[in-house]
């Protein structure tokens, strides 16, 4: 499947491919899970991850409809969709922090009634 989306994988054994593939999986877990990794970086690697997915269910012939909505081959890649919005919302929560804290807010003011 995954040569068929990407087939820069087409000569690459199969085996090795799914050794790569099981370390690369354990290595993102290990790294959402450490503390010593900041989750914008954790969350960089899920989406790029996830996004490979995501690349495969909308490259693969019979995985969706309409180029969108799953097949049901689909819905086993489609469901990774959830791993992609959990990266991308450890991105860009780190990213709107950021902003947050470099943006000064204008004094409170009270007003009494």
């Amino acid at each position: 499947m995954a040569s068929t989306a990407y087939p820069q994988f087409a000569s690459m054994d199969h085996k090795t491919f799914t050794r790569i593939l099981g370390a690369g999986e354990v290595a993102l877990g290990a790294t959402l899970l450490s503390p010593l990794v900041s989750p914008a970086v954790a969350g960089a690697a899920l989406t790029v991850f996830s996004g490979g997915l995501m690349g495969m269910y909308f490259r693969l012939p019979g995985m969706t409809l309409d180029g969108l909505r799953p097949s049901a081959q689909g819905l086993p890649l489609a469901k990774d969709s959830w791993l992609f919005a959990i990266g991308l919302g450890l991105v860009l929560d780190r990213a709107s922090t950021k902003v947050r804290d470099a943006v000064p807010l204008p004094p409170l003011s009270h007003h009494k009634s």
